[in-house]
């Protein structure tokens, strides 16, 4: 009988010492002693790598940086790690295989989760990083490796052609991922397209849930698959609640490369003669489209929200997550759990019936 899946207790608890540096970093904390796993001279290194990256990738700020940071953090612990992946002890133990990871970048360390998944599955990883963020992951896998050995057996870089693999986790646009269906088509492989997130607003939503909505729509920039690019409202809703509510994110306004899109798509809407509400800092237009531009928003209303329900049903393989109305609780949606698997799609099951 083969043997069942259990995953490697120094390789768990590895990942769990790399969440405590993770978390350290993430809230700026001075060197907390050597029970972090770090001197105090690498550890006052690591904590420079935020401000250091937000240098050459102007998305990539410092604050969401650590905010990334603290978000692996609290996932990284053992009672998280336990707990997302006793479901899968009563699968088979896979034989260990090079699997590529094809890694975005539009979000620091989206790619992540992708690493994490492969190597508590048993297997070895190539991994091609975006040229958007090749500085974080490496650094961490790094850190990683020093708190378990087989790490640094496991993890290899692919820098030019990929060879020599078995399944692909590649991540990208919906051109991109053509690309990647014909390219890797003869091995197992998840792919994954541009998706988009959305907010559903009702009469009993509070000023509080929509100040949290401003967090689901605005940090990373907007970049992230699980960023809200489109609210619905109901008919009668008065817009200048929403843009109370979120008023607090107006220093967004102050970031060039935030606000050289904000002005892109305000002059060419407007030379189109759409009709926008602004605030300063983000365009609402009422279009029935997903995928706002960085700096503005879709909005849509309605009348009957078990009707608006069916129609998000419909558009479901084009949606990441739905903020509000019993889904995803307002200003979670940049906070998802181990198990929330981007696409719905089961990384560790595929990984583990290699």
């Amino acid at each position: 009988m083969q043997n069942q899946f259990s995953p490697s207790k120094p390789l768990v608890a590895a990942f769990v010492q790399l969440g405590s540096v993770m978390r350290s970093i993430g809230q700026s904390d001075p060197w907390p002693g050597f029970e972090i796993g770090l001197s105090e001279a690498e550890y006052d290194r690591l904590n420079q790598v935020p401000a250091d990256v937000a240098k050459t990738n102007g998305w990539f700020t410092e604050e969401n940086v650590r905010h990334a940071l603290r978000a692996w953090g609290v996932a990284l612990t053992d009672e998280s790690l336990n707990k997302w992946l006793k479901p899968y002890g009563d699968l088979p133990a896979p034989k260990p295989k090079t699997v590529a990871i094809i890694m975005a970048g539009n979000v620091p360390m989206v790619g992540f989760h992708d690493l994490l998944c492969v190597l508590m599955a048993g297997h070895r990883v190539l991994v091609k990083l975006s040229s958007e963020d090749d500085v974080l992951i490496p650094i961490f896998i790094k850190i990683l490796g020093t708190f378990s050995p087989e790490v640094q057996q496991k993890v290899l870089y692919a820098r030019g052609k990929m060879e020599n693999f078995d399944a692909v986790i590649a991540t990208g646009s919906d051109n991109s991922a053509r690309y990647f269906e014909y390219y890797f088509g003869k091995y197992p492989s998840v792919i994954r397209k541009n998706r988009t997130s959305v907010a559903v607003i009702t009469e009993h939503t509070s000023d509080e849930e929509l100040s949290l909505l401003g967090e689901d729509i605005f940090r990373y920039f907007g970049l992230g698959c699980r960023n809200v690019t489109k609210i619905y409202v109901p008919r009668s809703f008065d817009l200048d609640r929403f843009f109370g509510a979120i008023f607090p994110w107006q220093t967004l306004a102050t970031h060039n490369k935030y606000a050289n899109n904000y002005d892109y798509c305000k002059a060419l809407w407007m030379l189109n003669g759409e009709e926008l509400v602004e605030n300063g800092f983000v365009l609402l237009k009422h279009d029935e489209g997903l995928h706002s531009p960085v700096g503005s928003m879709f909005y849509e209303r309605y009348d009957d929200l078990a009707d608006l329900n069916k129609r998000l049903l419909k558009m479901s393989d084009q949606l990441q997550c739905i903020v509000g109305q019993g889904a995803v609780p307002f200003g979670c949606a940049q906070k998802p759990g181990l198990a929330d698997y981007a696409d719905s799609v089961d990384t560790m099951r595929f990984l583990l019936q290699l």
